[in-house]
C-alpha cells in the first residue's frame, strides 16, 4: 500500500478547501459549527468549568469563537465574550453563529484577561492581512502578560498561517486548534513558538478536496519517503547496498568527515571510505574500523576512484577547509556520475562565486547549508520571506535539493516539492551534528534514493536519533542511536 504524505496548506489553499466542500454542498454554517465544537471539546478535556474569555474578531475565526462561547455556555461554563467592532456588522456564517449567542457581548477595549482562567483566541486566525496595532495589540499583550492559559482558534492572531511570521505583535497560545490541515505558519518559526501545542481538528472536509488544490508542502515523516527507503534485499551484498566516499580535510580538521563517514555507514552504505589528504592517512587510519581509508587528495584521483569503484554517492565539506582545493574536489564529485551531498566549507569555498557552483549542480544532488551558508551562498534571498519560500526558491537557482537547517529544517526541491520537519530537538545544537546528517543523507542516496527523499529521511533519521538520547548528546551518539530507529522504522513499515 503506497503510503500518504501529511500536506500543509497555505491560507489560500485552506480557503480553496473550504469553497470546495461548500461547493460539493456542505454549508459554510456547518464547517463552522464544527470547527467551534472542536474547541470547545479541547477545553471541556481539559478543564472543568470556570470563567472563560473569548475574544472574537470580525470575521469567520471570530464566528468560530460565537459558537465555543455558546457551546461552553450551555456546558455550563461562566462565559464572557469580547468583539471587535459591532454585532451589527457581521456578516456570512459569522453573523449567523452570532445570532445563535444569547449571552452578552462586551467591546473588545473592555476585555479583562488578567480576570479570566482561561481565554479563547478568535480575532483574526489565518485571515489577518495587516499587522496589529493600536488597541488590539495593546490586548494582545495584556492577553500574553494574563496567567490563563490560551486557546488559539487556527493559528494564534498575528501570526501569518503561510509564513510563520509575525504580523506586528501575536498571541502567544499554549494550545492551537486547527482545521483538516496545519499551516506551514504552525511549523515555521516564530509562528511555532506562538502555537503551543497543535491539536489538528476534523470538521468534515474530505480528502479529496486535495487532489484539485495540489499542495507542494508536507510535513516531513516517514510517510512522504517511506516507500522509497532502501531496505536491502535478502540477497544483498555490500556492493549491491551502494558505495559511498567522504572526502576528509586535514589532519587537525579530519574529525568532521570521521564522524560523517559513520553517519553514512549506519544509514546503510554497504561500503564507506574515506578519501584522505596525506597528512591526515595516519590519524584517519587510527580512528576509522567499519571506513576504508583512500588516499584521494586531488581531482584526477578523486574522479578515478570514483569511477573504479563505482560510487554511487559523495560527500564533501565536513572539515574541508575553503579554497582552491575543496573546489578542485568538488568539481571532480559534480563531474562523476556520482550523486553529490555538500555542506559547510564545500558550499562556503564557493561564496565568492556561487553561480560557478550552481551551473555544475544536478537535480540529484543535495546541499546542506544552515542559515549563515545559506546567506553566503544566496545572499539577501531569505530576507522578507518566509523559509519555506527561501528554501524553494534557493532549490530552484541552484537546480538541486536544499536542506535549510535549524529547529524548523525545511527540505526544498527543485521542482518545488517541500517539507518542514517536525521532530528535531534543542539537543542537536551541538558541534559535528551536522556532519552526521550530512553523512546519513550521503548513505542513503549511495542506496539509491533519490536526493530529495533522502535529504527528508535523514533530517529525520537524525533528529529522531538525537530524541531517543536526550541530555549529553554529542554529535557520535547520533549514529549510535541510528540503528534502534531504523529498527522502530522498519516495524512501523512491516506491522
Amino acid at each position: 500500500m503506497k503510503h500518504r504524505p501529511t500536506e500543509l496548506l497555505t491560507t489560500e489553499e485552506m480557503a480553496r478547501a473550504d469553497a470546495l466542500t461548500i461547493e460539493s454542498g456542505t454549508a459554510g454554517a456547518t464547517l463552522m459549527e464544527a470547527a467551534g465544537a472542536a474547541v470547545a471539546a479541547c477545553l471541556r478535556q481539559a478543564w472543568l468549568p470556570r470563567p472563560v474569555l473569548i475574544l472574537c474578531g470580525p470575521g469567520n475565526n471570530g464566528g468560530d469563537g460565537f459558537v465555543v462561547a455558546r457551546l461552553l455556555k450551555d456546558a455550563g461554563w461562566p462565559v464572557t465574550l469580547a468583539l471587535l467592532g459591532e454585532k451589527e456588522k457581521l456578516s456570512g456564517d459569522a453573523a449567523l453563529m452570532a445570532e445563535h449567542w444569547h449571552g452578552g457581548i462586551e467591546p473588545l477595549s473592555r476585555a479583562e484577561p488578567h480576570k479570566a482562567a482561561v481565554i479563547v483566541d478568535a480575532l483574526f486566525g489565518a485571515g489577518l492581512s495587516r499587522p496589529i496595532e493600536g488597541e488590539v495589540a495593546d490586548l494582545v499583550e495584556r492577553v500574553n502578560k494574563a496567567e490563563a492559559p490560551v486557546i488559539a482558534i487556527d493559528v494564534p492572531s498575528g501570526i501569518d498561517g503561510t509564513t510563520g511570521q509575525a504580523l506586528g505583535t501575536a498571541i502567544r497560545a499554549d494550545k492551537t486548534v486547527t482545521f483538516f490541515r496545519l499551516k506551514p505558519g504552525h511549523m515555521l518559526y516564530p509562528g511555532k513558538g506562538h502555537c503551543g501545542d497543535v491539536i489538528l481538528a476534523d470538521i468534515g472536509i474530505h480528502a479529496d478536496v486535495l487532489n484539485k488544490i495540489e499542495p507542494k508542502a508536507f510535513i516531513n515523516g516517514p510517510d512522504l519517503w517511506r516507500d522509497d527507503f532502501p531496505w536491502p534485499e535478502t540477497n544483498s551484498h555490500k556492493y549491491s547496498r551502494g558505495h559511498a566516499v567522504v572526502m576528509s580535510g586535514g589532519r587537525y580538521t579530519s574529525g568532521a568527515a570521521r564522524l560523517a563517514a559513520m553517519g553514512a555507514a549506519r544509514a546503510g552504505a554497504g561500503a564507506v571510505t574515506m578519501l584522505s589528504t596525506q597528512d591526515a592517512m595516519d590519524i584517519n587510519a587510527g580512528h576509522l574500523e567499519e571506513v576504508m581509508l583512500t588516499e584521494a587528495a586531488d581531482g584526477e584521483t578523486i574522479s578515478q576512484f570514483i569511477v573504479e569503484r563505482k560510487v554511487r554517492a559523495g560527500l564533501i565539506g565536513p572539515g574541508a577547509g575553503r579554497g582552491v582545493q575543496t573546489k578542485d574536489r568538488v568539481a571532480a564529485l559534480l563531474f562523476s556520475d556520482a550523486g553529490a551531498v555538500l555542506d559547510a566549507d564545500a558550499l562556503t569555498s564557493f561564496e565568492d562565486n556561487p553561480e560557478t557552483l550552481f551551473q555544475a549542480l544536478r537535480e540529484k544532488d543535495v546541499i546542506t547549508p544552515h542559515a549563515g551558508e545559506f546567506a553566503r551562498l544566496f545572499g539577501d534571498l531569505a530576507e522578507g520571506q518566509s523559509k519555506l519560500a527561501a528554501a524553494r526558491m534557493a532549490a530552484e537557482i541552484a537546480g538541486c535539493s536544499v536542506i535549510l537547517k535549524g529547529s524548523d529544517t525545511v527540505i526544498a526541491a527543485p521542482d518545488g516539492r517541500a517539507a518542514i520537519n517536525a521532530n528535531a530537538t534543542p539537543f542537536l545544537a551541538t558541534a559535528g551534528s551536522g556532519d552526521v546528517l550530512a553523512g546519513i543523507v550521503t548513505g542513503l542516496m549511495a542506496q539509491g534514493m533519490a536526493g530529495f527523499e533522502a535529504a527528508c529521511a535523514g533530517v529525520w533519521l537524525h533528529a529522531q536519533a538525537a530524541a531517543s538520547f536526550g541530555p549529553g548528546l554529542i554529535a557520535s551518539d547520533i549514529h549510535r542511536q541510528l540503528p534502534g530507529v531504523l529498527v522502530s522504522l522498519e516495524k512501523s513499515a512491516n506491522p
